[in-house]
């Protein structure tokens, strides 16, 4: 039996990273082996960058974490080599980051091993299709082009109507400045 001390320090890591995977909006758990140290720097100033919270931890204190967070699901892809990355903020990053490293890295270098969002265990092909997806401002931008397009459109029809009819086009105003 591990001495009073030892034990203590085990139970306030559990209790962390209990309250990291509580706070975050999403996480994937990661297979590491065989990465260089060159690799694995260039990987955390990303995820970094990125506002994600990237660690390695044991496998058995991730499990006591991961079943009080109520992911029991989990439990079967902790074994070899982990690494946890989460995000509060986009939920998309940690994902997006992670494959993006995998890829590069190639097959059995550094694989995902599972993940979650919202509380809840996605499965490998969710993981994938959502790490593909661009990040949070880019959608942004295109949704708002999309929702500017038809009225950009419908005043070039009208400026042309205007022209066609002999009337001339009323000049454009240069925008205030703020």
């Amino acid at each position: 039996m591990p001495n009073a001390k030892v034990l203590s320090e085990k139970k306030a890591i559990v209790a962390a990273l209990e309250e990291q995977l509580k706070n975050a909006s999403s996480g994937v758990l990661v297979d590491y082996k065989g990465i260089t140290v060159a690799e694995d720097t260039a990987l955390r100033a990303e995820l970094r960058q990125n506002d994600v919270q990237y660690s390695v931890v044991k496998n058995t204190l991730v499990r006591f974490a991961l079943d009080d967070a109520g992911l029991k699901e989990l439990d079967g892809v902790l074994n070899g080599t982990t690494s946890l990355a989460t995000s509060s903020g986009d939920p998309i990053a940690p994902m997006r980051v992670v494959n993006k490293h995998a890829k590069q890295l190639g097959e059995g270098k550094f694989n995902i091993k599972g993940g979650f969002m919202d509380g809840k265990v996605l499965s490998l092909e969710e993981i994938m299709a959502l790490a593909e997806l661009p990040p949070k401002e880019v959608l942004q931008a295109q949704a708002l082009g999309m929702m500017l397009a038809p009225i950009t459109s419908l005043a070039i029809v009208l400026k042309a109507i205007a022209e066609k009819n002999g009337e001339p086009a009323p000049a454009e105003e240069a925008p205030a400045a703020e």
